[in-house]
């Protein structure tokens, strides 16, 4: 059999083709009986699925519709009426009428109620009134149930003589509490009623729904077949009378049409009806037929189709062969082109350690020659040659060894050739022996790597270590404590670096970082650590500061360094520093605590005016855990709406009137009281609430000055930090427009602060605001950097004299002069000038004989609330503005 099958291999493949077709065949003419079966079950059981839903749907509808029937049953029983004459008297009434109708409200004349009385005379109905002579004497239902004989409720198909047609009269028997007949209510529906919801329902195709008594009377169907309503259908043989007696699916021929059939059943549950579902067994086994014939013409194309590859493959072997054979020298060819042109260089050995591949990328990295690395020479042979060209340094034996030691398991290793370049081997066994290893040149990554490394922990811009090396630099240190160890941690910050790089650029400001941290390295010597915490911050680590003297000294030739002029691209700079010290372990044995005592003596030393240092004290932990509470409770209080504007009055010096007032920010704080505003506003201003505020401030005063007389002006005070916002002549324009108050009666307070940081940018913006109508002041004019050329450049209304002017303005040497000179310098560029803190009489007369405008002070009034201030102004007050 083996020799047969070797040498005839064609005559078994084509007596394997013939069982296949004939398997075919067979599997088919199964199949399509199993399909019969199957297209027939499903059939009866959507059959069987319908008859169920429907009766279950005619239940519920049916109990409603007969709901109202039993509400009459029920009252007829209540009422316990004491013989039928009495019941066809009081039920004949028009009261039982109207009650009939309220009940049937949506009844048409074919399912009105209809009330008889023991003789079967019609004595009410829900739908006419009076009702018509009509007995139903002669009803079967009516005798039935007179004689008890019928069950609670019947159902009959009746001729309906008025519309024409079948009616389906549904009656109940009346009787009192002693079970005295004394009549039937009765409704009635037409098949019609039945058919709507059939139509929507229905299977389509040949199959039919019906509706039908248990005795067998066909109640409705559809599709509707003429005359066939109101026959009884409970006949034949015992398969079709089953019909009606149980919940059933059966096989038949249907009574209707002499067609065989599938028939399911479904009684309701309450009635004495039920459902019938039916199909021809042509329509259930339609989709079969269409079924077979696709499955007998695939059976055909399959046994088609065998044949002709049976036919096809005796064709195809040789032409096989061939294409496997010019397949396999092109993927050689493709193998052999893809090996030579990987990037690593690749060996293959064998079980006896000699090459079997080896590619050009390898003969490159090393500069061999394919004379002597070959297919079939030894491993060692290889090594031996690459000595002696200089691409291995080393022991060759020894490494050779450590090689065959080692390829039994997957490793990688990097080795270091000539020219400084670093090359990566991975061996990996191969199954039957021997060993492949690719030979990577991995030196340009491995200084990607090391780059990475260095800028994981290095600053770019100043190549100082950034803050993942300044922890682990500090916690070292911090370890060094335990053992008796002292450092100084030194927090700095460059004073007024964001000037610089604002005005300067950004290339300025890098330059500037670069040689501060050259400096920095240069103060801390070998054993100190300088890194830069990012922006203008950075942090010196000092090992073996015992004390602050050392720290001072350490610090003293910081700030030196730093103050020393700086050439930066062509600009001559010099600049200055805020330091701050905490001293290990006195000030903090852990990191953070540590950093953070630094941080807080830096910042001590900014609030102390910068250009100094601070070392760390106790109490400063306490000052900054009490500005965040005040900052807190600021946030809180602007939610809740706790502040207050005091007005305090400006009087005309000339007349002694009244001429306006300065509107005043008061916070009431609910535990400490009235908190002055040089306490809150800096913190307003460095944590951007000022902008909040001074909104609010602004609305609130000029909705309080749009009550006062029109001649009375309102002075605002405007932040340095509110003033730096573009949108802030958008904001005093919108607040105007919103409270009515005329721009000319609106004055705005700024200080020289605002004029330092950007003179052009702030010209733009009080441009805009005298553009809008509103007055300008200079408020404490003379205290600070003060410069004849803002008064030039910039379009005041008005200059306030500070209060330190005034204070000793009534002495022999006090500052009349310099207030003279102000009132002149005002009057020449028709500015006004208001003297503030006036107390005294004497300085009042002083002011006025210099030539002063106004003034505003205790000596008239404090800053009083709104109620007081318009008390002050008498009578005028209560004119409003015009």
């Amino acid at each position: 059999m083996s020799q047969v099958l070797r040498h005839r291999p064609i005559t078994w493949l084509l007596v394997s083709g013939v069982l296949l077709i004939a398997a075919i065949a067979i599997v088919a003419a199964i199949m399509i009986g199993t399909f019969r079966e199957n297209a027939l079950r499903n059939s009866e059981r959507e059959l069987s699925n319908t008859a169920l839903l429907l009766s279950h749907h005619y239940d519920r509808e049916l109990q409603d519709f007969l709901a109202v029937q039993s509400d009459v049953v029920r009252m007829v029983r209540q009422e316990n009426f004491s013989s039928p004459d009495t019941f066809s008297g009081q039920m004949s009434t028009l009261a039982t009428h109207e009650l009939l109708r309220a009940k049937a409200v949506d009844a048409t004349d074919i399912t009105s109620i209809k009330i008889f009385n023991d003789s079967g005379v019609l004595i009410n109905a829900s739908d006419t009134w009076p009702v018509p002579d009509l007995s139903i004497a002669g009803r079967h239902y009516f005798t039935a149930h007179k004689t008890n004989a019928a069950p609670r409720i019947t159902v009959e198909v009746v001729p309906d003589a008025l519309a024409g047609g079948w009616s389906i009269v549904m009656a109940q028997r009346l009787t009192n509490a002693d079970g005295v007949f004394l009549g039937v209510v009765t409704r009635a529906l037409t098949p019609s009623y039945f058919d709507r919801f059939l139509a929507s329902v229905s299977l389509g195709g040949e199959s039919a729904i019906s509706l039908h008594h248990r005795d067998g009377v066909l109640l409705t169907r559809h599709p509707h077949m003429d005359g066939k309503i109101g026959r009884n259908f409970r006949k034949g043989l015992a398969l079709q009378k089953g019909v009606f007696d149980t919940n059933t699916t059966v096989r038949l021929t249907s009574p209707m049409d002499g067609r065989d059939r599938l028939v399911s059943s479904h009684a309701l549950s309450a009635l004495p009806l039920v459902v019938v579902t039916a199909t021809t067994v042509d329509q259930a086994l339609a989709e079969w037929r269409k079924q077979t014939k696709l499955l007998s013409a695939a059976a055909g194309i399959s046994a088609v189709i065998v044949a002709v590859i049976l036919l096809l493959i005796t064709r195809q072997l040789g032409k096989h062969y061939q294409a496997t054979q010019r397949q396999l020298q092109l993927d050689a060819q493709r193998l052999h082109t893809a090996i030579n042109n990987m990037s690593q260089g690749l060996l293959l050995f064998d079980a006896e350690r000699r090459l079997v591949i080896c590619n050009q990328s390898y003969m490159r990295m090393y500069g061999l020659s394919s004379d002597v690395v070959k297919p079939g020479c030894n491993f060692r042979d290889i090594i031996v040659y690459r000595h002696q060209t200089g691409s291995f340094v080393g022991d060759v034996d020894r490494y050779c060894s450590e090689v065959l030691d080692a390829v039994t398991i997957r490793n990688t290793s990097v080795a270091h050739s000539s020219h400084d370049r670093s090359i990566q081997i991975t061996s990996v066994p191969v199954p039957g022996g021997g060993w492949v290893a690719t030979h990577e040149d991995i030196t340009e990554r491995m200084r990607y790597d090391e780059r990475i490394a260095y800028l994981a922990h290095y600053d770019s811009l100043t190549d100082l270590p950034n803050r993942t090396l300044f922890r682990e630099r500090l916690e070292k240190e911090l370890q060094s404590t335990k053992d008796g160890a002292q450092f100084a941690l030194l927090y700095i910050d460059i004073d007024e670096f964001k000037s610089i790089n604002d005005t300067l650029g950004h290339p300025i400001g890098d330059e500037l970082l670069k040689q501060i941290a050259l400096r920095l390295r240069g103060c801390v010597g070998e054993n100190g650590f300088v890194a830069r915490l990012g922006g203008d911050e950075f942090a010196v680590i000092k090992p073996g500061v015992e004390d602050e003297i050392v720290a001072e000294r350490l610090v003293n030739k910081i700030h030196a360094a730093i103050r020393a002029p700086l050439q930066c691209l062509d600009h001559h700079l010099s600049t200055d520093a805020s330091i701050g010290i905490a001293l290990a372990p006195r000030d903090g044995d852990e990191f953070d605590q540590l950093v953070k005592n630094a941080d807080l003596a830096m910042y001590s030393a900014k609030a102390d005016g910068r250009r100094t240092f601070r070392f760390f004290e106790p109490e400063m932990g306490a000052i900054a855990t009490a500005r965040r509470q005040l900052e807190f409770d600021l946030r809180g209080a602007i939610a809740d709406g706790g502040f207050e504007i005091h007005y305090q009055p400006l009087v005309d010096l000339r007349s002694g009137e009244i001429a306006g007032c300065e509107a005043l920010l008061r916070w009431r704080h609910p535990t400490r009281g009235m908190i002055s505003p040089a306490e809150f506003i800096p913190i307003a201003e460095d944590t951007g609430l000022i902008n909040q505020i001074g909104g609010w401030t602004l609305a609130a005063a000029c909705a309080e000055a749009a009550r006062w007389p029109s001649h009375i002006t309102l002075a605002v005070n405007i932040s340095p930090v509110q003033f730096r916002e573009p949108s802030l002549a958008l904001t005093v324009a919108t607040v105007l427009a919103s409270t009515g108050l005329p721009a000319s009666r609106l004055e705005l307070e700024v200080t020289e602060a605002v004029l330092i940081d950007d003179d052009d940018a702030a010209l733009g913006t009080l441009e805009q605001l005298r553009t809008l109508g509103v007055r300008i002041s200079l408020d404490d004019f003379g205290t600070g950097y003060s410069s004849l050329s803002y008064l030039q450049r910039f379009p005041f209304d008005k200059i306030k004299i500070d209060r330190s002017f005034v204070d000793n303005i009534d002495t022999a040497e006090g500052s009349q002069v310099i207030v003279q000179a102000v009132v002149n310098i005002a009057a020449s560029r028709h500015m006004t000038t208001t003297a503030e803190g006036v107390e005294t009489a004497a300085q009042r007369e002083i002011l006025k004989t210099l030539g002063c405008t106004q003034m505003q002070g205790f000596l008239f009034s404090p800053a009083v609330p709104a109620a007081a201030f318009r008390d002050l102004l008498g009578p005028q007050a209560e004119t409003q503005a015009a």
